[in-house]
């Protein structure tokens, strides 16, 4: 007997390991894939969680004591926003125009930690109260200053998976 079931067509996949068989589930990701579901997903989650965290907060603080520190809340409530657009950039960033916004996004993010990081140091009386990328964010452990890198490397790396699934190929 040749291992095949007597009256049962023979089907492809086992024919060719791997094809339609429990190897296909063990097979090698692409490095592509990989970004998009390890890496991309943990950076929209820390984004997720930075856009609530900010917004909630600069809200908060405009409802119950603006006038202590309106630039400091005014410049929370811009991130928070900054945070929100990034997020859904990045969730949409396939569709067309997405990815553009997610780069505008993420630049004006990286800008606005450097300028208002730089400032509440060397004018410190304009922050009377710290905002979110007060001392580049050392109030969120510096993640406001590292996540717009890793964001802006991760587009880069990720844009010819984005032109291969427009186009319909693979990379």
């Amino acid at each position: 007997m040749s291992g095949k079931l007597e009256g049962v067509p023979e089907t492809r996949s086992s024919r060719e390991p791997g094809v339609g068989s429990r190897d296909a589930a063990r097979a090698p990701v692409s490095a592509g894939r990989e970004r998009r579901r390890g890496a991309g997903r943990v950076l929209i989650a820390v984004y997720l969680v930075l856009a609530i965290a900010a917004t909630f907060r600069s809200v908060y603080q405009i409802l119950t004591k603006f006038d202590e520190a309106p630039v400091a809340y005014a410049l929370s409530a811009a991130a928070g926003v900054v945070y929100i657009l990034a997020t859904v950039a990045l969730v949409n960033r396939d569709r067309p125009g997405w990815r553009g916004i997610a780069w505008a996004a993420i630049l004006f993010e990286l800008v606005g930690v450097l300028v208002v990081g730089t400032l509440s140091l060397t004018v410190p009386e304009w922050f009377s109260h710290p905002s979110v990328w007060s001392g580049f964010g050392v109030g969120y452990v510096f993640i406001p200053l590292v996540l717009p890198v890793l964001g802006l490397i991760w587009l880069a790396r990720t844009r010819g998976d984005a032109a291969a699934r427009a186009g319909g190929g693979s990379r």
